[in-house]
């Protein structure tokens, strides 16, 4: 088998790309462009057509694809598919090489078939990746004033990777916000700078199990200008196990020396410096709260080892503005705030969206996805002026508040109508709350039992608060 282009990190052809989805037509356009010959194999006969319509490109099915595995030399899988799916299992044994859509753009980039490679700034960690990434991109915008070199936020927020490499115009910083998925399906992906945020349970499905999970995340800890979660005692973990001494650390907590922190209500440094260096105020970050502090220090800490100054820090988080459905406060009235935070799907965000919040009424509910809610329930119960819960997994989060919560007031919603049922939980919510507080939107549980996902979710929350007050 030949490689298609000259340089470093090649890539073996002809390729077969799994997977007719977004990712699988953004990998075929690519190597369209690049002139690589390649075949798109997928089950769903619509994808097919998509494909082939939008790049003329040959489109087979897996079954297909299994029997002709000895005209392939590499096969570039959607992030979504599984480890053990079988056409990717049985590649591997016919000794092809199984990357990812980004694994592809990494190598291509790197051996110069887009010009000259980009800075590669990843991000990734159970929690707070695409708040991270966009303050990061933005304080890469800033620092590109000076620099002359344009920052685009991509991967699994903005743009994808390969659409970011075949813009018109070129884009110079790639601050990437990627996956578990993503990550697993590499193997030379190392990026100028990686951060780690933190880490817990999640997609143990696909991983199979929860080292194989961190594992995968610990990837971007290979970057020369590596940043990780210091509060987090899963990420410590894997960064003693990497035995560098040279790893970044962020905490909410004065810096110690090699950290970013932060103190008297400011963003400080102690990275290459003894003495703290003052980058930012830590009073007006966007989202408000610990975990849009931490992001911040996390964003800002990356930055610093691309050659960023205190006032491109600054700058860019003034301008970051914070996306849908990840804390932004939707509506006030009557002294309440009412906050939209529906991308917390599982207990370890709901715990960052309360981290700082003072005193809230929750909403919460979903799928739990067999997660427990104990340890979040009892740490910030204190917090709680009253709980209002929908989803199919309401009973378990009663449970465990009647047992270590009993003084906080419960509403339940047995409503399985999207619509009425938020409009139930935040009618209960609009009549408890009291000036000062905030209704808080964290449902530690994803929401594909009564919503099309996650922002439909947020946006009707929004809608039934604009309602009631």
């Amino acid at each position: 088998m030949a490689s298609q282009m000259q340089g470093h990190m090649l890539i073996d052809a002809p390729v077969l790309v799994a997977g007719a989805g977004v990712s699988g037509l953004g990998a075929a356009r690519m190597l369209s462009a690049l002139g690589v010959e390649y075949t798109v194999a997928d089950d769903s006969a619509a994808g097919r057509d998509a494909v082939r319509d939008a790049t003329g490109a040959p489109v087979i099915t897996t079954a297909e694809a299994a029997e002709r595995f000895a005209n392939f030399a590499t096969v570039v899988t959607s992030p979504g598919w599984r480890p053990d799916t079988p056409l990717l299992v049985e590649a591997a044994q016919a000794g092809l090489e199984v990357i990812g859509d980004v694994e592809l753009c990494f190598r291509l980039d790197r051996a110069g078939a887009f010009g000259a490679p980009r800075d590669w700034l990843v991000v990734t960690g159970t929690n707070g990746k695409t708040t991270t990434t966009g303050m990061l991109a933005s304080i890469m915008t800033q620092c590109g004033r000076d620099t002359g070199k344009r920052a685009q936020a991509c991967g699994n927020i903005g743009v994808a990777v390969a659409d970011a490499l075949l813009a018109e115009e070129r884009v110079d910083v790639l601050v990437a916000e990627l996956s578990s998925f993503q990550l697993h399906w590499s193997s030379q992906l190392v990026p100028d700078a990686g951060v780690l945020l933190n880490l817990a349970d999640d997609h143990l499905d696909w991983h199979g199990s929860f080292a194989n999970y961190a594992s995968d995340k610990a990837k971007v800890l290979r970057a020369p200008s590596a940043v990780a979660g210091a509060d987090d005692p899963e990420v410590t973990k894997l960064v003693a196990a990497t035995g560098r001494d040279d790893v970044i650390g962020f905490t909410l907590r004065a810096p110690e020396p090699g950290q970013v922190g932060v103190e008297g209500g400011r963003l400080v440094s102690r990275w290459k410096s003894d003495d703290p260096a003052d980058l930012a105020s830590a009073t007006r970050i966007q989202p408000p709260g610990a975990a849009g502090v931490l992001d911040a220090a996390a964003a800002a800490a990356v930055a610093l080892t691309q050659g960023a100054t205190p006032a491109h820090i600054q700058d860019g988080l003034d301008a970051y503005r914070v996306a849908d459905h990840r804390g932004a406060v939707v509506h006030s009235g009557g002294g309440v705030d009412w906050v939209d935070n529906s991308k917390a799907t599982n207990p370890h965000a709901a715990h960052s969206a309360l981290s700082g919040a003072g005193t809230v009424v929750w909403v919460a509910g979903g799928q739990l996805k067999g997660a427990s809610v104990d340890e979040l329930i009892h740490e910030h119960s204190a917090q709680f002026r009253a709980v209002a819960l929908m989803g199919t997994d309401r009973e378990i989060l009663r449970d465990a508040l009647q047992r270590l919560a009993p003084q906080v007031p419960i509403f339940v919603t047995e409503s399985t109508d999207p619509a009425e049922a938020m409009d139930n939980v935040v009618e209960f919510a609009a009549s408890v709350a009291q000036p000062g507080d905030s209704v808080l939107l964290a449902p530690a549980a994803a929401s594909l039992d009564m919503y099309s996902g996650m922002s439909a979710r947020g946006d009707e929350f929004r809608a039934a608060a604009m309602r009631h007050c």
